[in-house]
């Protein structure tokens, strides 16, 4: 199998699934893997989301959203996660993603703290909440200065805003609510076939 952050790279949309109810998160993801989507964020909203996780894991890359315990990574792990991401950066999570063994996606809101993560090895960088600080031109500025970081926008983010984002060099853009919100299941695949074929025309 493929190393995750190589199909984050290359599928470069990601979706987030932000749930309470365990089935409706494994039904939002059916629909979205029915859509073509490999890899897609199940946010630890409450302790079903590991059961979520772990059905979900048989046929996508599952990244586990909202760690910022050693105890939620590792039960995110024991449950089939390959990834782990957290709003924060913090030293103690790099730690616990070499331990584990899975890579860890760090939250930053600013310059700053997205080149401390990257000097501390974060393989991938999620800007947070990239719509609140200024959407494309925000990222934008960021990468025209440091070219180097593997930057993920997300938060706020609308499908019609992706191809913006990859196009002035985001590696992946986070969609969550906008994906599923108001959407039947036939119509979230639908919106992941439409996603990912923009998003093949751009490679």
């Amino acid at each position: 199998m493929k190393n995750p952050m190589q199909i984050l790279k290359e599928e470069k949309i990601y979706p987030i699934i932000r749930c309470a109810d365990c089935q409706k998160s494994v039904d939002i993801a059916k629909a979205l893997i029915d859509g073509g989507i490999k890899i897609m964020e199940i946010n630890l909203e409450n302790s079903s989301q590991y059961s979520a996780i772990e059905e979900v894991s048989q046929n996508a890359v599952v990244c586990a959203g909202g760690v910022i315990t050693s105890t939620q990574a590792s039960m995110a792990f024991n449950s089939g996660a390959k990834i782990f991401s957290s709003p924060i950066f913090q030293m103690n999570l790099t730690k616990i993603s070499k331990n584990i063994g899975i890579p860890f996606i760090a939250g930053a809101s600013t310059p700053n703290e997205a080149y401390n993560a990257w000097k501390s090895r974060v393989p991938v960088i999620k800007i947070f909440p990239a719509g609140a600080m200024g959407g494309v031109n925000y990222v934008h500025d960021i990468l025209r200065q440091m070219p180097f970081l593997n930057l993920m926008p997300l938060g706020g983010i609308k499908l019609a805003d992706v191809v913006d984002y990859i196009k002035i060099g985001a590696i992946a853009v986070g969609v969550g609510r906008d994906f599923y919100d108001g959407h039947s299941y036939s119509e979230i695949t639908k919106r992941a076939k439409e996603i990912k074929e923009k998003l093949n025309d751009i490679k």
